[in-house]
């Protein structure tokens, strides 16, 4: 009977953990694999849906297509499963219309970066292949998950390829290390390379000073947690200070300046209240600790019923 019971709880612990997909997640699922087929089906249709830097004038497109669009077997498998597992977090919390919004922005802002990244590399080392390279995936996106949960729940401990319990507030740092890494065993690194790099950057400039919280009408997260020097180690933070705090007086200081200029020192500046921001990381490890205790509850579940029914086989 042990044997039984523990041999059933493995099948309930997998499907719990590959249950809960919102309507939306799997949605853009589709599109993953879907832009995988078509590629397949009609080869040439990358060259108007991928970003080829040399055709982005007049394909302007490209820019918003090329994040959705994945070339590889794995490229899609990791992007579709990492879509389903991490939106299965982050859409909750945010609601599906903020995540979509995250999602479509994130891609843009990525692959405007990778474009104009590519035509420097070209003017610079004056290779062809920089500019009729198709670039495009998911992984920008992907990315910018990793500085979402990074945000939310900064000090929880995840397990890295199940041996290694990594906090997640390295998770995006630990993505861009081994990327840059890999790049210096491959010659396609800028398929790659720079999209992970801009999908982490745009989705902490989006989430640090613009995204928009419903529930206090204020915008960004100004808490020191999420500075841009606490995704390095703590010995560059004096560094990096002085340098982040330009993108602050950039992005706050017309908002600060206008409100000193009406008088009003009642209401909250945008991304002004890192108390707010503080509430929300406890909301997003509250959410957690409840998933994961009710994906618990199905496994335990599951296992006594099964354990019912094979008693009753054997009366």
């Amino acid at each position: 009977m042990m044997m039984s019971s523990s041999s059933s709880s493995s099948p309930a612990r997998g499907s719990s953990f590959f249950t809960g997909f919102t309507r939306l997640c799997k949605g853009l699922a589709v599109i993953l694999v879907g832009g995988y087929v078509l590629l397949q089906i009609f080869p040439t249709a990358v060259n108007y849906v991928a970003l080829i830097p040399a055709r982005t004038i007049p394909f302007a497109w490209n820019l918003i297509t090329a994040g959705y669009i994945e070339q590889s077997l794995p490229g899609v498998v990791i992007s579709t499963v990492g879509l389903l597992l991490f939106g299965k977090l982050l859409e909750p919390l945010w609601g599906s219309k903020e995540f979509l919004k995250f999602i479509i922005v994130v891609n843009f802002l990525t692959s405007v970066c990778v474009f104009l990244t590519a035509i420097t590399l070209y003017y610079i080392r004056r290779q062809e292949s920089y500019l009729y390279t198709p670039l495009s995936g998911f992984h920008g996106a992907l990315s910018g998950f990793l500085v979402g949960i990074k945000q939310i729940i900064p000090d929880q401990e995840l397990n890295l390829i199940f041996l290694l319990k990594i906090k997640a507030k390295w998770m995006p740092t630990i993505a861009a290390l081994i990327s840059v890494a890999i790049s210096f065993f491959t010659t396609e690194s800028v398929s790659f390379l720079p999209t992970i790099l801009f999908g982490i950057y745009m989705s902490w400039i989006y989430l640090r000073y613009f995204q928009k919280k419903p529930e206090t009408g204020l915008k960004g997260d100004p808490s020191d947690e999420f500075s841009f020097s606490r995704f390095f180690p703590e010995v560059l933070w004096p560094i990096l200070d002085p340098v982040a705090s330009l993108f602050d007086r950039a992005f706050c200081g017309r908002s600060e300046t206008s409100s000193e200029t009406r008088g009003d020192t009642l209401t909250p500046l945008p991304g002004s209240d890192p108390i707010e921001a503080s509430r929300r990381r406890e909301r997003g490890a509250r959410a957690l600790e409840q998933r994961l205790a009710a994906e618990q509850l199905d496994v335990t579940g599951s296992v006594e019923v099964t354990s019912r029914e094979k008693a009753a086989d054997n009366v």
